[in-house]
């Protein structure tokens, strides 16, 4: 029984936008277990990806709304459902996926035979061939790096993101934290990864870090460019997130690294442009491209296009103005969806999995968007 329904719970993650997918070794099942006890496997099964009132779980899974609200808080305390707060109006409780979401909540829970079920899944459980039709992160350019001359949408910088908001808090790395505990990684700011808006609720709740103003969020973007770290959003123009990524942690940017072609796949309106003529052969963009898609030969700058995801960062620390952000052709331009609903559902789209979608259509159709973009 006990192992029907954590294999129960692993297809119903499958089954929404992020996905889930089965191994020969069982792996995602001894995550599973090590996450959720036998009764919040069971008791997960009744959540959509809609938030829903506690009444309306109650009633699906035929227990009393006091139990309910009891075990679905508890839930989403342990970082296994995700809780919407709403001045004046009742909570609210949604499925949440594996990644993102259900990983990186549990930041502050890690452990050595943790980190290795995870490292050992994340092959099978990043397909790039789904990254690249429907991302759920999205590179954004450091800030200096933006021309004047080169016009830029206000979601397409980083910037002007943060300043749409009013509520920032910032929590650690969960990429950083499990390389750190494995004695492995780097040495940048571990304390990076910055929540916006309405998700700044649940990750104070959960003790997941700290609430910071606007001044230190524009602080620790500078200190992103400064220790070389690529700016990943969510993937819509409204975001709720901003990571702060480094290529030897990151397992987004390292999966993306494997791939032959890594800016075929990440989504990022923008490519560097190289003038090696003018170069003096430094080196620091070399130094700092996170994806390895810059050399020297003879002393100048080589820039190999297949691998540069237009972060910027190699444009910041140019002194001789040999390195520069151009933006894609058209061809190479990427539809940002609005909001994280539409985000979902594109990716679901692509998964061939719409039906455990109950209600995200009308929620991006409410919104105003219309939906012929995504099909």
């Amino acid at each position: 029984m006990e192992k029907d329904v954590y294999k129960k719970l692993a297809e119903r993650l499958n089954d929404l936008p992020g996905g889930f997918p089965s191994t020969r070794s069982g792996v995602e099942l001894r995550i599973l277990r090590k996450l959720f006890t036998p009764e919040e496997a069971s008791f997960a099964l009744h959540l959509n990806l809609m938030p829903e009132e506690v009444c309306v779980i109650a009633r699906r899974a035929k227990i009393s709304q006091e139990e309910a609200a009891s075990r679905l808080e508890k839930m989403a305390k342990k970082g296994l459902i995700y809780r919407l707060e709403h001045d004046k109006k009742p909570m609210k409780y949604m499925a949440a996926q594996y990644v993102i979401g259900i990983w990186e909540f549990h930041v502050n829970d890690l452990n050595p035979g943790l980190i290795k079920d995870m490292n050992e899944y994340i092959p099978t459980l990043f397909n790039l061939d789904n990254w690249k039709k429907a991302p759920q992160l999205r590179t954004v350019p450091v800030g200096q790096s933006i021309s004047a001359r080169l016009e830029a949408l206000t979601y397409e910088k980083a910037e002007e993101m943060v300043r749409a908001h009013e509520k920032f808090l910032v929590a650690p790395c969960i990429c950083r934290r499990e390389h750190k505990m494995m004695d492995k990684g780097c040495k940048k700011p571990e304390e990076s990864c910055l929540i916006l808006g309405r998700g700044v609720d649940y990750y104070k709740r959960n003790g997941l870090g700290r609430t910071i103003d606007l001044k230190e969020t524009l602080e620790i973007l500078k200190k992103a460019d400064r220790a070389g770290l690529v700016l990943q959003s969510s993937n819509a123009q409204k975001i709720m997130n901003i990571c702060c990524c480094c290529g030897c942690c990151c397992q987004v940017l390292k999966a993306v690294k494997r791939h032959p072609k890594p800016s075929s796949i990440i989504s990022s309106p923008f490519l560097a442009h190289a003038e090696p003529e003018s170069c003096e052969g430094c080196g620091i963009c070399v130094e700092r491209c996170q994806m390895e898609a810059l050399t020297l030969k003879d002393d100048k700058v080589v820039l190999d296009l297949d691998h540069c995801i237009g972060c910027g960062l190699c444009v910041t620390t140019c002194s001789t103005g040999s390195l520069t952000l151009v933006r894609k052709p058209d061809s190479g331009q990427r539809y940002v969806p609005r909001n994280m609903f539409e985000t979902l559902y594109r990716l679901a789209r692509v998964r061939k999995k719409i039906n455990p979608l109950k209600g995200i259509k009308m929620k991006i159709q409410s919104s105003g968007r219309n939906l012929r973009a995504s099909k």
